[in-house]
């Protein structure tokens, strides 16, 4: 599995072949396209574009096997998903992180269990006195430029 720290950006399609990927730990093109030809609409061309995609990206290593290729992840759906959320925090003030967490806290489908370890999170979590913008000026309307 990929562990440096660049950021892994896939697409939102890339992600949807990814999450099979994931699931079953390798995959043809063509078990992908079972999968996602009824929900997505999506021709087998599609997926083995997505598939090449994924592996000029070194996000898939593929194995031959007779006249098929096996794909296997190389990057985790953990390190994936914590890249995206880097990411998202990294294009938002740094004053609305909060608000973005209580956001997605609010819109997410929580269990008992999710909620629980979100407070054992938060009491772990030593608060700041103040949180500075970091944008750029003009690139947002925080009034905590210094």
């Amino acid at each position: 599995m990929n562990t440096t720290l660049e950021p892994i950006k896939i697409s939102d399609s890339e992600w949807e072949v990814m999450r099979v990927i994931w699931t079953l730990d390798a995959a043809t093109a063509q078990e992908i396209s079972e999968i996602l030809s009824e929900s997505m609409d999506w021709k087998p061309a599609t997926i083995k574009t997505l598939l090449g995609r994924l592996v000029k990206k070194e996000i898939v290593w593929t194995e031959q096997s007779g006249k098929k290729f096996i794909y296997h992840p190389l990057v985790s759906e953990e390190s994936t998903v914590r890249s995206a959320t880097e990411n998202l925090f990294s294009h938002i003030c740094a004053t609305k992180v909060g608000q973005t967490i209580a956001d997605l806290v609010s819109e997410a489908t929580l269990t008992k269990e999710d909620i629980q370890l979100i407070l054992d999170e938060l009491d772990k979590k030593e608060p700041v006195e103040a949180i500075s913008c970091n944008c750029i000026p003009g690139q947002c309307n925080c009034t905590h430029h210094q």
